[in-house]
């Protein structure tokens, strides 16, 4: 073949590997043939470099190796290029995997591949820190402190600080980088007195340095030192600020995270509203998120993934279906890629918001699915009351989906069956739980399948499970089976199980609550007295309920015995309206959960300002006709207002929709989608 022809030859498949960034095995088999079989096109380092380069892109490392073996005087240039520039498609392995062909090959190395190799190694065995190392005292790379500070940066990372802090006392020259991986790695692996000596110690600090001690400080829990580092940085950038308003975020002090906040002003990235937003979601002030996006927005901050993932816990634990809705839509039109993180939090949000209907278009819409996506579907349907759903949906990924189930998914299936009276089903899953699928129950477990029983009534069998427990039952279990007496009113059996809760933690005053209500339901109001005395001198009160509702994109909170609200008075004066008109379908107030001994009315205006019935009102009075209602409750619907709700929605012929803290109850022409079984 002539000179010209071999020119030709090479350009073309040049040609044919650059116009494709995806080529079949095939094809790539049939290139790769072609030039190991033609001695000529070894030296062509701009085909050799596509070649392998289509190799990374197609993730056929088998194929590059073959080459790199078969080349008769491999260009260096080549494969450190393909190295560099590929390094991100792919894994670790097939990277050490190409490097140690390199060496095998004699293949001479730059010194910018070790970048790539470093970040490799980080990920693999710590024997691959100690080849790399050798590797560069062997090519003579020692004196490069750039290389030095990488390689310390991987022992790091990986774990190694032994070998870290080995490397760091034998550079023969220091500068801030050098320090700055090593104050992130002692920080990192505890030994902050030493991190601050060498951070005290250093002549030259950068911003790097000073992140460094204020993110270990504020991680550890100790705010006050990394503000005291912090005031101290002369050269503070977005990052030192974003630490301390997470470190306040953590331990809770959401006004000092907020003032810093303030005073960043248009220094704030993305990173600095997500983590304002999340500091709010963990201290459950879910409308505050909200309204900090809606003010992100306007100081046209681009919202990322992240934010998404927040608004829509929000929007799931207030009930928020339009805004909701709202933020999907953003995600949409805003071309966010709805990963399984991102598409599980919309599953999420939906079933939490009682969209059943929707969360499914997600969960069926989404390319890739892993655990938590099916868990969430499981669970969804579990909280809804659609018990057959959740088993069919478990069957589903059991056998089609290449998913195994893990212990969330039993947890979610269990709570299903019990919602739903499936005993049997319950029962069959619990034990296949370990029989079939090898996962042993752990305390959750134990929890649903006490709550199950006990919702079906059957206290006995639930009391002789836990007393037969393979574990120690803990106050969560013995809870479960203490709500069950006050469903079906035993009390014999709920002061046998509050002396046990009693015994675990004598300080937890809390469990005279439920036994004063079972005292209460049979009347005994003597016990009921002595009850509240305990629990006034154990300084216990009782959960104050509150329930939310959505107008107009507008989440409106209500707490029993609160009348702040603008609109209060013409609440009150149409809950009384609503009263009279109930009475006349023959509606009759239950006063079993008021805990007092006092007058049948007294008892009957108590029930009648319960916060959901607020809410419920609230929604009547501010929505159109035949507009659906959702209410959010922070505690169990009482049986009053189960039943009275059912009234309120065939008077008004409105879906009341009411998620409480067990489960969700959807209203309809006076009936309830939990069959009275909650």
């Amino acid at each position: 073949m002539t000179s010209v022809a071999r020119s030709l030859h090479s350009d073309r498949l040049l040609r044919r590997l650059k116009n494709s960034s995806f080529l079949p095995l095939a094809v790539l088999h049939q290139i790769q043939a072609q030039i190991l079989t033609n001695a000529s096109l070894h030296n062509s380092t701009p085909l050799l470099s596509e070649f392998l380069s289509s190799c990374a892109r197609s993730r056929n490392l088998p194929a590059a190796c073959l080459l790199l073996k078969n080349l008769r005087s491999p260009i260096p240039s080549t494969l450190n290029h393909v190295l560099r520039f590929h390094a991100e498609s792919l894994s670790s392995q097939e990277i050490l995997v190409l490097y140690r062909e390199m060496v095998r090959q004699k293949i001479p190395q730059d010194r910018s591949i070790f970048t790539v190799l470093f970040r490799a190694g980080a990920q693999e065995a710590s024997s691959v820190g100690e080849s790399l190392h050798c590797q560069i005292l062997k090519l003579g790379f020692v004196s490069d402190l750039f290389l030095m500070t990488g390689l310390l940066d991987s022992y790091a990372k990986r774990g190694s600080l032994e070998s870290a802090e080995k490397l760091f006392d034998e550079m023969v020259e220091k500068d801030v980088v050098a320090c700055n991986a090593m104050i992130a790695a002692l920080s990192g692996n505890g030994r902050t007195e030493d991190a601050r000596k060498l951070f005290e110690g250093m002549p030259k600090k950068s911003s790097a340095s000073w992140n460094s001690m204020i993110t270990c400080y504020c991680k550890q829990g100790n705010v006050a030192i990394a503000r005291e580092i912090f005031d101290q940085n002369p050269v503070k950038d977005v990052v030192s600020w974003n630490a301390m308003i997470d470190g306040y975020c953590k331990i809770g002090q959401l006004s000092v995270a907020h003032q810093l906040f303030e005073r960043m002003g248009h220094a704030r990235n993305s990173v600095t509203w997500n983590t304002m937003m999340s500091g709010y979601l963990h201290q459950r002030e879910f409308g505050t998120a909200i309204s900090l996006f809606r003010e992100m927005q306007m100081e046209n901050v681009k919202p990322t993934e992240v934010t998404m993932v927040s608004l829509l816990s929000a929007c799931g634990h207030l009930g928020a279906l339009n805004t909701g809705r709202w933020i999907h839509a953003y995600i949409c039109n805003h071309h966010l890629n709805i990963d399984v993180v991102l598409g599980n939090s919309l599953i999420d949000m939906y079933f939490k918001c009682g969209n059943i209907e929707t969360a499914l278009e997600v969960f069926r819409g989404m390319p890739s699915k892993n655990v938590f996506c099916w868990n969430s579907v499981i669970a969804g349907f579990g909280m809804h009351g659609h018990g057959k759903k959740a088993i069919e949906v478990f069957l589903e990924m059991d056998t089609t989906s290449g998913i195994r189930p893990d212990e969330i998914t039993f947890v979610g299936l269990l709570s299903a069956c019990g919602h739903s009276g499936l005993i049997f089903e319950g029962k069959r899953y619990f034990s296949q739980m370990f029989g079939v699928y090898g996962l042993a129950p752990q305390i959750e477990h134990y929890g649903c399948m006490v709550d199950l029983l006990g919702r079906a009534g059957l206290l006995q069998e639930a009391l002789h499970f836990i007393e037969t427990m393979t574990i120690k039952p803990n106050c969560v279990v013995w809870g479960s089976l203490l709500r069950a007496c006050k469903i079906h009113r035993d009390t014999k059996t709920s002061e046998h199980v509050t002396q046990r809760l009693l015994e675990l933690d004598p300080n937890d005053g809390g469990n005279y609550v439920f036994l004063s209500n079972i005292y209460a339901l049979a009347k005994q109001w003597e016990d009921v007295d002595t009850c509240r005395a305990i629990m006034i001198e154990k300084g216990v009160h009782k959960e104050p309920g509150c329930s939310s509702v959505e107008v107009n994109n507008v989440v409106h909170e209500f707490v029993v015995g609160d009348t702040s609200h603008p609109q209060f008075e013409k609440i009150n004066i149409f809950l009384l309206e609503i009263e009279r008109e109930l009475r006349n379908l023959g509606y009759r107030p239950g006063t079993g959960s008021v805990l007092h001994d006092i007058e049948d009315e007294e008892k009957e205006n108590a029930v009648l300002y319960h916060s959901e019935r607020i809410a419920i009102a609230f929604g009547l009075i501010n929505t159109r006709k035949m507009e659906p209602i959702r209410v959010v409750k922070n505690l169990r619907v009482c049986s009053d207002c189960h039943e009275a709700i059912k009234f309120i929605a065939k008077l008004f012929k409105r879906e009341i929709t009411v998620r409480d803290r067990s489960r969700f109850h959807h209203f309809r022409d006076g009936s309830c989608s939990c069959q009275d079984y909650w």
